[in-house]
């Protein structure tokens, strides 16, 4: 699945000139995407299936493209037994396809449960926590006696944190914590109602899939955790990336700025509109016959390029230069109308003429 999207289709076709895949990348390196195993670390000379995690292999190159080293964050993951699956599963997967460091807390280092099936070592107790810029909180069986039971004083003595984030019932950690205070927050649809009548102090949202309140970020239930991370690396990392992990992930639910943002750090404010966008919307065709159709996704707030039966997305830079997943360039040309009339890759000669 990885590998088809980062395969470079889209060199291949622009340049006309189609070549074996295995002659293309004889000496290259592939690695097994971030899974959080020991393969993680491991490196394999032919394309194909990781044998440790059955996950496709893909090329090392396109792996630390994916990878933001400088806007690396280390987050904790609090997790406690009864916890709910998906409402750290899918976080995790984002920032982790995002680049980040991903570490699991829980009370002490023994095994926890979730959902009565997956069994969870951590790796930290919160007596030993190194240092974090994020420290997340998840739902699943969160009662205030888990909470009080020393984890409130812990959370209180994390005033160094960058950011704190909960998805669905992880908002009573914070709640309890303090960290909620003149705040405005939501959480799973069940749990409004208590969320109201006990942090009197918080303003609670009851239709938004996340708030962000800068510092501070409540997200709704379950599902809504994915949005809420993707929010956050585009906070951290800009738009693009986040539609890149969105892409990588094969998350298609995800609407850009859905939420409640309420911070002045907000990734979607300057955003090329969909009017603009609409210009390059089309079909280019080169001096060889080989098409290339341009269209707007607008839940999405971006555009994609279809190449066959390839579609994959294009990020807008500046003015009329999009970037590509590989960083290399595309650039639309304007006549002297401001009518969008070709395209040109950084990388080959040539042009795709619009229809």
């Amino acid at each position: 699945m990885i590998k088809s999207i980062l395969i470079p289709v889209f060199t291949l076709l622009l340049s006309g000139n189609i070549q074996a895949t295995s002659n293309l990348h004889a000496d290259a390196i592939y690695v097994c995407p971030p899974c959080g195993q020991k393969c993680d670390s491991l490196e394999f000379k032919q394309d194909g299936v990781c044998k440790h995690c059955n996950m496709k292999l893909i090329l090392k190159n396109e792996m630390d493209k994916l990878q933001t080293g400088a806007n690396k964050k280390r987050i904790a993951f609090y997790l406690h037994d009864g916890v709910e699956i998906l409402d750290f599963a899918g976080p995790l997967e984002v920032f982790k396809v995002a680049g980040h460091e991903v570490i699991i807390v829980s009370k002490t280092t023994e095994p926890i449960v979730s959902q009565g099936t997956l069994k969870i070592v951590p790796d930290y107790d919160i007596e030993n926590v190194p240092s974090v810029d994020v420290i997340a909180f998840f739902g699943g069986n969160v009662r205030l006696d888990i909470i009080n039971n020393g984890v409130s004083k812990w959370i209180q003595s994390l005033n160094d944190v960058d950011n704190y984030f909960s998805v669905c019932t992880g908002v009573f950690f914070l709640g309890e914590a303090g960290i909620l205070k003149n705040k405005t927050a939501t959480t799973f649809h069940s749990s409004l109602d208590y969320l109201e009548q006990n942090y009197k102090d918080t303003k609670v949202l009851r239709e938004a899939r996340y708030v962000d309140n800068g510092k501070v970020i409540t997200t709704a239930g379950i599902s809504a955790g994915i949005d809420g991370a993707l929010h956050l690396v585009a906070k951290w990392q800009g738009f693009n990336k986040a539609r890149e992990v969105a892409f990588v992930m094969e998350y298609d639910k995800w609407v850009p700025g859905e939420g409640m943002i309420l911070s002045e750090d907000n990734p979607y404010q300057n955003l090329i509109s969909l009017n603009e966008l609409e210009d390059y919307d089309g079909i280019y065709v080169n001096d060889k016959g080989i098409s290339v159709t341009i269209k707007v996704d607008k839940r999405e707030k971006g555009l994609y390029a279809l190449l066959g039966k390839n579609r994959t997305p294009i990020f807008h830079e500046k003015e009329d230069k999009f970037s590509r997943m590989n960083k290399e360039y595309v650039t639309f040309i304007r006549n002297d109308n401001k009518e969008v009339i070709r395209m040109e890759s950084s990388e080959h000669q040539g042009q795709f003429f619009k229809q």
